[in-house]
C-alpha cells in the first residue's frame, strides 16, 4: 500500500533528476532563461497535482508536452519574441564550444515556432507527428515550419553546415571552459 509520503518521495526524485534536462528544453524552445524557469515551475505544478495518475507513465513526457503547449499559449498571447541581450556566461575558445554560441545565436533569430519545431524534432527526437500533436498544429505545419527554419539557419549561420556532423546531439550542452 502506497503512503502520501511515497508519492511525494517519488515526486521529488523525479524531479531533481530530471529538473536539469526539462530547464533546457524549455530554454530552447522560449529562449529566454526566465520565461523558462516559469514554464518549468507551471508544468512542474501541473505534473504534482496529477501525480498518482501520471507515475506510472511517463512523467517526463507528460511535462514536455506541459511545457510546449504552454510556451504555444504564451506565443499567441502576446504575437512577439523575446530576445536576449545577455551575453554568454562561459567563454570558450574550442571549435565545438564556437558552433554551440553560433546555433544559439542563429536560433534566437527564428521565430518562436520554427524554434519549437526545430528543438522538438531535433533535440527532443520527435517524430512530426509527435511534435505536431505536442504544438498543436498539424503534421503539414511541422514539416513547412521545420523547412523554413532549416533553410533560415543556413542563411544566418552558414557555418553550421559545413560543421555538420561536429556537433553533440544535445544541442544545450554547456560549452567546456578552457585556459
Amino acid at each position: 500500500m502506497r503512503t502520501a509520503d511515497d508519492g511525494r518521495d517519488a515526486y521529488v526524485a523525479f524531479v531533481a533528476s530530471h529538473q536539469h534536462r526539462l530547464l533546457r528544453a524549455a530554454y530552447l524552445v522560449c529562449g529566454n532563461r526566465h520565461q523558462a524557469e516559469d514554464l518549468l515551475q507551471d508544468a512542474l505544478l501541473k505534473l504534482a497535482l496529477r501525480w498518482p495518475s501520471v507515475r506510472e507513465g511517463d512523467p517526463a513526457a507528460y511535462v514536455r508536452a506541459i511545457l510546449y503547449r504552454d510556451a504555444v499559449s504564451w506565443w499567441r498571447r502576446r504575437r512577439r519574441e523575446w530576445l536576449s541581450a545577455y551575453p554568454p556566461e562561459r567563454e570558450t575558445r574550442d571549435a565545438d564550444g564556437v558552433l554551440r554560441l553560433a546555433l544559439h545565436d542563429a536560433l534566437g533569430q527564428l521565430p518562436p515556432r520554427q524554434r519549437a519545431v526545430l528543438v522538438l524534432r531535433y533535440f527532443e527526437d520527435m517524430t512530426e507527428a509527435a511534435t505536431a500533436e505536442a504544438l498543436g498544429v498539424t503534421v503539414g505545419t511541422v514539416k513547412s515550419q521545420c523547412h523554413a527554419a532549416l533553410r533560415r539557419l543556413r542563411e544566418v549561420a552558414p557555418e553550421l553546415g559545413r560543421a555538420e556532423g561536429r556537433l553533440d546531439g544535445d544541442l544545450a550542452t554547456e560549452p567546456e571552459v578552457t585556459q
